[in-house]
């Protein structure tokens, strides 16, 4: 449900007293941010939207709600300012987020989201495995000339990093389970939440290119 929000809620300057999470969810559920056009821009934690809305840059809201924030009595009025932080808010202003007005953009490349772009699984065996028995595998090797770019790494495990060692696929006669691609920038934000909530996962896919892996792997990870 889409809900408007108006900064008359929570003023500048009213202390928050008492976080409620609400239906089991911890004080380390993220909030999705968007611009108020809806495009994604990252995560944030429920102090920083509750900053948002004290600065009246919150537009609307939808989305689970995720915590009721209790503030101090009004000087004014005697009232205790209540403040409603859904699970995604939409804000005013410019993003400053370069993957939102840069076409060319690329997100950084590190492996946890590399991991999770590959659902987990060793790119070679098809096995699923843990972040810790997972590594980068270029492709193309670095002394073969490769680069250390989205579209020439994959997620391997340990063994067959080792066993395809420095040379490609066709020379080590290994087959690749999928082509690696470059992220957008909506695809680097699912990527990078620690703990995405089903309504999150479906705001966030909305804005996935039709043709996306993601959509299938996601599939086969909730199946």
């Amino acid at each position: 449900m889409l809900q408007r929000h108006s900064s008359r809620e929570l003023q500048p300057g009213d202390e928050l007293e008492v976080v409620s999470p609400q239906d089991g969810y911890s004080l380390n559920q993220l909030v999705l941010r968007a611009n108020v056009a809806g495009m994604p821009l990252e995560w944030i934690d429920y102090r920083e939207a509750a900053r948002l809305y004290t600065q009246g840059q919150v537009a609307y809201s939808c989305g689970s709600l995720l915590y009721r924030l209790h503030g101090g009595r009004n000087a004014a009025s005697g009232e205790r300012t209540v403040l409603e932080v859904s699970s995604i808010i939409a804000t005013l202003g410019h993003s400053g987020n370069p993957g939102n007005i840069r076409d060319d953009y690329v997100p950084p490349l590190n492996n946890q989201t590399l991991f999770r772009r590959d659902g987990h699984l060793c790119m070679y065996c098809a096995q699923r495995f843990a972040s810790s028995a997972l590594s980068r595998d270029h492709v193309r090797p670095l002394s073969q000339g490769g680069a250390d770019n989205w579209t020439n790494v994959v997620t391997a495990c340990r063994s067959c990093n080792n066993a395809k060692a420095w040379r490609t696929p066709e020379q080590a006669k290994m087959q690749l389970i999928a082509v690696p691609f470059t992220p957008t920038y909506a695809e680097y934000i699912y990527l990078k939440g620690r703990r995405v909530l089903a309504d999150q996962m479906q705001y966030l896919l909305a804005h996935f290119p039709r043709t996306s892996p993601l959509h299938e792997r996601i599939r086969a990870w909730q199946s």
